[in-house]
Order: structure tokens, then C-alpha cells, then sequence
């Protein structure tokens, strides 16, 4: 069984493969003041919550936008499970070609993201993820990333109005029925949420205008049910998309792993 970790700025998410089956996905708040053994207790507790244990698990593989974490969450999988794991990085096979100008620099998270979408999908693809920032990564029909375009994210733009205007209060992330908010959290969230369905619709557009050629639109990400059943420029939501990633890039480096 293959242990999948993705760690992003503002949650980590853990997935199960039996095989090519998905189970999951279970979610902590990431914070950097946590030790191994409170990663490990937690990793234990998912373990168990999917009626699994650690000896079921016989590798592991983590995308992680939060270097500061990684020392503490890979000690903690040594401990639980005695395996030391597989981070996305440089050296590791992704079956897709990187073509910006410091590829090196490339995320793990939007190469993870553009591989899922690549092997799941195929054809030409515009894949957006919204999560703390919103990316939207254009990866052709021949697996070659060739860049794309970084927003602030949904729950940055709405904490970023709260904090720097002194009379609003904090929102949930709502879509209100009415663009004219009748108060002023429907009027925050109908900007907020509105607003950021426009940019998106907006960017897409663009990005559809310069690659010059049909692109299939593929979501994911914390708050892409928000922004996607808004919206007909989104052709597909799928919410395991960065599990999928993880699966096939896995699976093009097993073989090294096996032979470590």
C-alpha cells in the first residue's frame, strides 16, 4: 500500500493506494511547530481511521510547497512505518517536460497537478488549482509544461479585505443568491466569491486566446467546488487530481525505490 502526502501552505492531505485504488483523503491544519511525534500521532490516527496499519504501508511519496516541514513529516514516516519517503524534487522521472525558463524552480505542486492531468485526461489541458494561491499551469497534449499564471487564492483575497479594512468583518466563502448584497457580508461575499469567478473566467480566456488552440479545463484543489460549479469556462472538477499526480509519478519511479 502506497502512502500519498500532499503538504501545501495551509493544509496537509493524506491518501491511500491499494493498488490503483484511492482511499482518503484526510486533512490536518500544516504548522511548522509541530514535531515528529505529533506528525506521527496524526499519521497514525489516519492509518487507523482508514482501517489500515502501518506495516500495510510499503512506500511513500510527498508533495510539499513547505520545506520548513518536511525534516519533521518524513521522521515522522520513518517512525511509524520505517520507510524513508519519496519527495518531489529534482532527479525524480514525472513523464513531463518542464519547458520554462528555471525549470528547477517549477513547484512540486503544479508539476504534480500538471502530471495528473496529463495521464488522467491527456490532450491539450489548462489545469487550475485553487488552493492558498490559485495556479493555472497549460500542459499540451505531449506532456510539456510550458507555463502558466499565479493568483492570490480565494482565502487570501477574502482575509486580505478583512485585515486591511477595519470595519469588515471575517466571511465564509459563500456564493450569495444576489450580486447586490442587501448587508455587508452578502455584499463581501458577492464580491469576494463574484469577483473571483470573473478573474477566472478572465485568465481562462486569455490563456485560451494565446495557447491559440482548444483547451480542456481541469480543476482542483480546497476551493474549487466553490469556483467551478459557478462557472461553464471549467470543463471538469476533480478533487483527487494531486492523489493521481502523486500515483503516476510514483509509479515511473517504483522501479528506483525497489532497487534503493
Amino acid at each position: 500500500m502506497l502512502a500519498a502526502i500532499d503538504i501545501g501552505n495551509t493544509n496537509i492531505t493524506v491518501g491511500f493506494y491499494d493498488g490503483d485504488m484511492f482511499s482518503g483523503t484526510y486533512r490536518i491544519i500544516t504548522t511548522m511547530k509541530r514535531t515528529s511525534d505529533e506528525y506521527g500521532v496524526l499519521f497514525l490516527n489516519f492509518l487507523t481511521m482508514a482501517g489500515h496499519k502501518p506495516e500495510d504501508i510499503k512506500d511513500c511519496i510527498i508533495s510539499s510547497v513547505v520545506p520548513k516541514v518536511n525534516y519533521a513529516f518524513s521522521s515522522a514516516i520513518i517512525k511509524v512505518c520505517g520507510i524513508n519517503p519519496l519527495f518531489i524534487g529534482p532527479g525524480v522521472k514525472s513523464g513531463i517536460k518542464v519547458s520554462i525558463d528555471h525549470p528547477s524552480a517549477l513547484g512540486p505542486d503544479r508539476l504534480v497537478d500538471a502530471a495528473g492531468a496529463h495521464y488522467t485526461y491527456g490532450g491539450d489541458c489548462l489545469v487550475i488549482d485553487f488552493g492558498t494561491a490559485t495556479t493555472f499551469d497549460v500542459v499540451t497534449a505531449e506532456g510539456e509544461f510550458i507555463g502558466g499564471a499565479i493568483s492570490a487564492g480565494i482565502g487570501i483575497t477574502a482575509a486580505t479585505l478583512t485585515s486591511q479594512a477595519a470595519q469588515l468583518p471575517e466571511i465564509e466563502i459563500f456564493r450569495p443568491e444576489h450580486v447586490i448584497g442587501k448587508n455587508t457580508v452578502l455584499a463581501m461575499q458577492s464580491g469576494v466569491v463574484y469577483g473571483y469567478i470573473g478573474q477566472t473566467e478572465y485568465i481562462i480566456h486569455k490563456i485560451k486566446k494565446e495557447f491559440g488552440k482548444p483547451l480542456t479545463v481541469i480543476s482542483t484543489g480546497g476551493y474549487g467546488k466553490v469556483i467551478s460549479g459557478q462557472t461553464n469556462a471549467i470543463d471538469i472538477f476533480d478533487d483527487d487530481l494531486t492523489f493521481k499526480g502523486l500515483k503516476v509519478i510514483y509509479d515511473k519511479n517504483k522501479k528506483l525505490r525497489k532497487g534503493a
